[in-house]
Formats: structure tokens, C-alpha cells, sequence
């Protein structure tokens, strides 16, 4: 019994936050980052404010724990790859994978509510400083990972090329999208320029 009420109460957490996070996304969605406040988010999800913030710390956590849930996996993907393999090479495998599977990291899926999604976060400042933190951390995680093969300063540089390169890859399929093309349509040059991207890294 311990265990299925364990259980229980664990979906019941899972839906809480997910009932809270959809409500913010949808507010913020139609009145905009800052026109929205924690309250109202709180007050249209159901749950007090307390609650609310047991769940996510601070108002740009109620967007970008879709972000943060990503963090660190270049450095995961370095170090669980198979015996052979180059890092750059796991990593562009990785990548493409992602384009294969619509994965909205890569910027290449055009579900209306992702595209919705990355335009709130690129076009609101805090959460663009927010996302460039996330940026700073996932950079130092894969350096380190790096310096299994690499000195240290090689490593850092190695690092932070990889993530530029990922990046841009990921800006640019958003801005494509974004322009009318559909992620079908996209996903041969999206291919393309991310073979071309990561071989420069070679």
C-alpha cells in the first residue's frame, strides 16, 4: 500500500506542475511575458502561490523548465558515446537524430505551439538572459566532459564552438520555420547545414 500511494502521489505532483506550467505558457502565450503575473498564473491554475512556487522558483522557470529539462546533455551524449566514436562525431549524431525526430531543440518542428513557444522566449529579454545562463552552464558541463580527450583550454574552446554551432543550426531552422517553410520541407537542408556546421568542427 506504502507504494501505490507513493505512486499515487507522485502523478498527482506530475500533474500539478504540468496543469501549472501549461496555464503560465498559455497566458504568457496571449498577454505577453510581463503582462502576466505570478498571481494571475497561480489564480487561473487553481493552486496558491506557495504552491506554485514549491513547484517553480521563479516566474521564468514556469517557461524554461522545457529548456532546463535539456540540461547538460551534450556532456551526457560525450560521455555515454560508443567506443570509437569522437565526441564531435556523438554530437552531430545526436543532432541529427533530433532533426529526424522533430526534437524542438534542433528548432525544427512546426507544431504551432512550439513555434508559439520559441518566439515568447526569444523575444522576451529576461528570458533570453535566462536561456543565455542555461547556455553558460550546459558550456562548462561539456568542457569537462571534453577534458577526458582534451587539455583543459582546448577542451573550453571545443566546448564552446560545439554549442555555437548548435545554436545557430537551431536559430536558423526556427527562422525558416517561421518564414512559411514547413519542417518537412526544411529537413533536407536542415540536414545539409548541419552536416556542413559540424564538419567545420572537425
Amino acid at each position: 500500500m506504502f507504494y501505490v500511494m507513493g505512486g499515487l502521489r507522485e502523478r498527482k505532483r506530475q500533474r500539478t506542475h504540468d496543469t501549472i506550467s501549461a496555464t503560465a505558457i498559455r497566458l504568457f502565450l496571449a498577454r505577453g511575458f510581463d503582462a502576466v503575473s505570478v498571481a494571475d498564473v497561480a489564480e487561473a491554475a487553481e493552486v496558491s502561490k506557495p504552491t506554485l512556487f514549491r513547484y517553480f522558483p521563479s516566474k521564468e522557470d514556469l517557461v524554461l523548465h522545457r529548456i532546463g529539462d535539456h540540461q547538460g546533455e551534450s556532456a551526457r551524449v560525450v560521455r555515454e558515446r560508443a567506443e570509437g566514436v569522437g565526441p564531435v562525431e556523438a554530437l552531430h549524431r545526436h543532432f541529427l537524430d533530433g532533426l529526424a525526430r522533430r526534437d524542438p531543440v534542433t528548432g525544427l518542428n512546426d507544431v504551432p505551439e512550439v513555434l508559439a513557444y520559441h518566439r515568447l522566449v526569444f523575444e522576451t529579454p529576461a528570458l533570453v538572459a535566462r536561456v543565455a545562463a542555461f547556455a553558460e552552464a550546459d558550456e562548462a558541463a561539456l568542457a569537462t566532459a571534453l577534458e577526458d580527450t582534451e587539455s583543459p583550454l582546448v577542451a573550453a574552446v571545443r566546448a564552446a564552438q560545439i554549442l555555437a554551432v548548435r545554436r545557430v543550426l537551431a536559430r536558423e531552422n526556427w527562422r525558416q520555420l517561421m518564414a512559411g517553410r514547413s519542417a518537412d520541407e526544411l529537413y533536407p537542408d536542415a540536414v545539409a547545414a548541419a552536416d556542413q556546421a559540424f564538419g567545420f568542427l572537425r
